[in-house]
């Protein structure tokens, strides 16, 4: 009886100890192993080739290395556990079954994101107007866009979103053409004031020669005529030619005695 249960303990402590090795051994793993992804990560963004890559597809390949890399750490500590990898492969198959229906909006996240990097809606750096907001993209990752506002907001927007919705991109050409509406009274003459907002839009160093500028008079409203000052500016420089602009237009005008109205109404009382 006592070498029988010398017997059973020698094997529960060869168990225990084989156990434990692996256990040490897979904790290790997985740590270097989550370490060597970083690193490795790291070494591809600085490569050459991976430079050359536009900057969208560059943060949309980093996010799946990641996730690629480290599942592959993950199955490796597995293997070392000794847990069979026909089982595991049947019990990923079921439970990515399982997943796949649970993460639907994830999986068209992703799709967005590939159809955003093949056809390029837009890229890093490009401002951009969605339903959801309006920003410069700072990031394409494999699931969301992010964008930072003018006043420095951050919006997340799902792929999956924003690659079924209509874009505005004012970052796509490198021109744009400023148009800066302008009323005056009646009064005025109204060639004097096509010559005073074009001889504005031509003084501007920021605003193009070609496409020249345009004035012309668009409409007779009820208090004031308006005119329509449409000047091709670079996108860079759009709202600070379109402040100056305004500036400087009203200036002029006050200075040759050209009276900017407002909205007027006449009472007229019966006795």
């Amino acid at each position: 009886m006592e070498e029988f249960l010398k017997n059973i303990l020698g094997k529960l402590g060869e168990i225990a100890t084989s156990t434990g090795l692996r256990l040490i051994s897979a904790f290790i793993i997985l740590v270097i192993g989550f370490k060597a992804c970083k690193w490795l990560v790291k070494i591809i963004k600085k490569s050459h080739g991976f430079a050359k890559l536009d900057a969208g597809v560059q943060t949309f390949l980093v996010s799946l290395l990641n996730i690629l890399l480290k599942v592959l750490v993950v199955i490796s500590v597995i293997s070392i556990l000794g847990i069979p990898m026909t089982n595991f492969v049947a019990f990923i198959a079921s439970v990515g079954v399982a997943i796949g229906a649970a993460l639907q909006g994830s999986l068209a996240n992703l799709a967005g994101g590939i159809m955003i990097l093949i056809f390029k809606p837009f890229v890093i750096d490009n401002y951009i107007e969605t339903a959801q907001g309006s920003g410069t993209v700072k990031e394409i990752t494999i699931l969301y866009t992010i964008l930072d506002t003018p006043d420095n907001k951050r919006i997340v927007i799902p792929n999956g979103a924003i690659a079924n919705e209509a874009i505005t991109n004012y970052s796509f050409h490198d021109t744009r053409r400023l148009d800066i509406p302008v009323s005056v009274s009646y009064s005025s003459d109204i060639e004097k004031v096509k010559e005073i907002l074009l001889n504005q839009a031509n003084a501007h160093a920021l605003v193009l020669k070609d496409p020249e500028p345009f004035c012309r008079l668009t409409n007779h409203g009820e208090s004031s005529l308006d005119f329509a000052l449409r000047v091709w500016v670079k996108s860079s420089d759009y709202w600070t030619v379109n402040f100056d602009l305004k500036e400087s237009v009203k200036e002029e005008l006050d200075k040759n005695g050209i009276e900017i109205p407002f909205p007027q109404l006449d009472v007229h009382l019966d006795k």
